[in-house]
């Protein structure tokens, strides 16, 4: 496995202060988010953007461009930043999220925004796309792949299983899901409730090949991406164990799905991000 170098690991790190910045910053003005779900993918989208897909922010259908699906729509926050902050948009356009005539909505829409290959959110719906583009991307023999990041809540939807077998019939060797395992949902934990355990050994008798990571961990999840490519014949799920509302205690600890920030907690939230910033060891320079 490829170690990455101190100044790699600082810049991925810069990113994911980036992410949870300017979600914090996109609702200033008590504008609802998912936080908690935006926040528990930050490292899994940076280290796929910044530093293993390959892409053309200044062309966005380069045919040869990995093709990227956020299956878990009601964290478009997260894909946004990312977009912007490898320039497919100005960063500026951030500010006008959920706003009217605005290329950035609740969920990502292909037809309104630079860089986002299927428009998702239903749960469910993203990975079967992504599933369909990894099979045309085999019959053409292209070199790109597909890589799409999933709830663990997802999980709980009959399609998803239905997209999971098919990619299994085709023997998807160009698919690979990071499945974002944070154990919560909408309506709570999943434990004890809807519980999708025993997960692993559900995509295994898919026929699917399986590894689990940390999430939160830019060494590990570049190692997890660096087995996948050693499977040509089989699609692959990363589980990535993270923490929802990972980086920001006043997010961290609100235990809703969807809610917006008191102005004390915006503030607060302000200056955790502050200490957050003068403990990087890159700050964009």
């Amino acid at each position: 496995m490829t170690k990455l170098d101190d100044k790699k690991l600082a810049l991925l790190e810069y990113y994911a202060y980036r992410v949870r910045w300017h979600t914090i910053d996109m609702a200033r003005d008590h504008l609802k988010m998912h936080f908690g779900a935006v926040f528990s993918i930050a490292e899994i989208m940076v280290e796929l953007f910044f530093d293993w897909m390959k892409y053309d922010s200044k062309n966005p259908y380069w045919k040869d461009r990995d093709r990227f699906v956020l299956s878990k729509g009601h964290a478009a926050p997260n894909l946004y930043i990312c977009l912007a902050e490898a320039g497919y948009f100005p960063l500026t356009e951030l500010r006008t999220f959920r706003s009217l005539n605005s290329i950035l909505q609740g969920h990502p829409c292909r037809v309104k925004t630079p860089g986002v290959e299927i428009s998702s959110g239903s749960l469910g719906t993203g990975i079967a796309a992504a599933v369909g583009m990894a099979i045309a991307g085999k019959m053409d023999k292209s070199s790109w792949r597909v890589y799409v990041v999933i709830s663990d809540a997802e999980c709980n939807e009959g399609s998803t299983w239905e997209a999971i077998q098919v990619a299994s019939n085709h023997h998807l060797g160009n698919l690979t899901v990071l499945l974002d395992r944070n154990g919560m949902s909408a309506g709570g934990p999943m434990k004890n409730r809807n519980d999708i355990e025993p997960l692993a050994d559900k995509w295994r008798a898919f026929n699917w090949a399986v590894h689990e990571t940390e999430g939160h961990d830019f060494q590990q999840l570049h190692d997890s991406l660096e087995w996948s490519e050693t499977i040509p014949d089989q699609p692959k799920v990363i589980i990535c164990h993270t923490e929802k509302g990972r980086g920001l205690p006043v997010v961290r600890t609100q235990g809703e799905h969807n809610f917006a920030l008191s102005t004390d907690q915006y503030q607060q939230s302000l200056i955790e991000l502050s200490q957050i910033e003068k403990e990087l060891q890159y700050h964009g320079n």
